[in-house]
């Protein structure tokens, strides 16, 4: 009979190497930096796919117009830019950067509420919103969801009901009581009834300071803030309004709560203005019908420019819809039956301020992006002159060129060449090795779509464009 301690006692004839080296760290590196799939997921944890590893330098042009026509132009200004178009210059498919771009545009405009980037202009926030491939979104009043979606998971209406709480107490001198403690902690204490409890602030005295903001008068008693009789319920949360707008059926009574209801409460938080940064925006036009098209530009003219909507007056939201290659040409029919290329000309003939040429890169973009990688995944500073190891420029310049400078393609080439030095402990990985690598992997090549983000084929985006002028 097997004894049982032998299972517990017994050792194994063979042991673990505890003096065997990483497979990278011949390279001064934890782990390979590089995304196997070289795709941007903002909810993922790890930095080489949630966009956190991101060289400003290389898309410095781009940001440096936005920041000029946009950013740091006032709110106030009755004329400012409300609609914005980030353009792939480049045929080549997806992977170019926008995603990565847009996701570090919407940290540096929330970082201060933009107050930094507009030298105290404006106090702006950032949302950001990527509709489902397969036509989920195809109308304009799933795409309001998706906007009160994005708002919700960015929390702000959560920031906006504690800066209101925040300058009641502060009339009272009662904001001292948050000195020393992090924004976050400030913001779960004043969206606490059970703090506010134990501050033994009154209630009524708190409701009757809000109510003298106004903004907050003025808005319809059913607002989240109030129950049906016009008093607040203990402390509204966003649970409240999140709530409220599923009970919300009439298409028409959800625009007026997101263009109108919704930004007069951030107006009451002193907030003048947002930007709502809409991802592969492409995915809503390709499935619908011209007809479609057209009933969404005039509905997105209405709520921007010409409806009685709060937003309309103002242009509170601004909007920047990233757009690859021939989208354009594919909503330009729509874009002027709409009246909207009137507006905001989506076809332009000239360089103007609402476009966002969103170029090829370089050899020199291509080894910036690539130092940026190796610098976040080094497990110590590199030598002087070594911030390319185990790379060579000339190796990085002909990934660059093998992947006609795509950078999607760049990230997952340089994957698979470190994945294959490591497992021959390869010192360098210079241009010779690399270009044998690429001779030897004839197979080679980069998914430009990921397979999760639609249930359609690929569409080449060329060819429908030409197709679609021909018509």
């Amino acid at each position: 009979m097997e004894n049982p301690l032998d299972k517990l006692i017994q050792k194994p004839s063979e042991s673990p190497n505890m003096s065997e080296v990483g497979r990278f760290e011949i390279y001064n590196l934890r782990e390979n930096p590089f995304p196997r799939s070289p795709f941007v997921n903002k909810s993922s944890t790890e930095d080489k796919l949630n966009g956190n590893i991101f060289e400003i330098a290389v898309r410095e042009k781009e940001f440096a117009k936005i920041k000029k026509c946009f950013l740091n132009v006032p709110q106030s200004k009755p004329d400012h830019l409300r609609l914005g178009f980030i353009n792939d210059t480049s045929y080549i498919g997806r992977g170019n950067g926008k995603s990565a771009f847009l996701i570090n545009l919407l940290k540096k405009i929330n970082q201060n509420y933009c107050l930094d980037l507009s030298e105290n202009k404006n106090k702006c926030f950032g949302i950001f919103a990527a509709p489902e491939g397969g036509g989920v979104v195809k109308t304009f009043d799933k795409f309001v969801d998706l906007i009160f979606e994005s708002i919700l998971e960015s929390d702000i209406i959560k920031v906006s009901l504690a800066i209101i709480r925040l300058d009641v107490l502060a009339k009272k001198g009662l904001h001292k009581i948050f000195s020393g403690k992090k924004f976050e902690d400030i913001i779960e204490d004043l969206n606490s009834s059970k703090w506010f409890q134990e501050q033994k602030i009154d209630f009524h005295e708190l409701n009757k300071g809000i109510r003298a903001n106004s903004y907050i008068s003025a808005m319809p008693t059913e607002f989240p803030l109030f129950n049906e009789h016009g008093m607040f319920v203990n402390l509204s949360t966003q649970a409240s309004f999140e709530e409220y707008y599923s009970r919300l059926r009439k298409n028409q009574d959800k625009l007026e709560f997101v263009f109108s209801q919704l930004v007069e409460f951030f107006l009451a938080a002193g907030f003048n203005g947002a930007y709502i940064l809409v991802d592969d925006f492409e995915r809503i036009p390709e499935f619908q019908s011209a007809i479609q098209k057209k009933d969404f530009a005039t509905q997105l003219r209405t709520v921007l420019f010409d409806g009685v909507y709060v937003n309309s007056r103002i242009g509170f939201y601004n909007f920047f819809l990233a757009l690859h290659a021939g989208v354009p040409r594919l909503l330009g029919t729509a874009w002027s039956e709409s009246g909207m290329e009137n507006r905001v000309p989506l076809n332009p003939q000239i360089e103007t301020n609402n476009v966002i040429a969103f170029e090829k890169l370089s050899d020199k973009h291509a080894i910036m992006m690539i130092k940026k990688y190796l610098e976040h995944y080094r497990t110590k500073p590199p030598k002087k002159g070594d911030d390319l190891f185990p790379f060579t420029e000339k190796g990085v310049r002909i990934m660059g060129e093998s992947s006609e400078y795509n950078a999607a393609s760049i990230l997952k080439f340089a994957y698979q060449v470190i994945e294959k030095g490591a497992v021959e402990k390869r010192q360098m990985l210079d241009e010779e090795y690399i270009q044998n690598f690429r001779k030897e992997s004839k197979d080679f090549s980069i998914e430009t779509t990921p397979k999760n983000l639609t249930t359609s084929s690929t569409t080449d985006l060329r060819k429908k464009a030409k197709s679609k002028r021909k018509k």
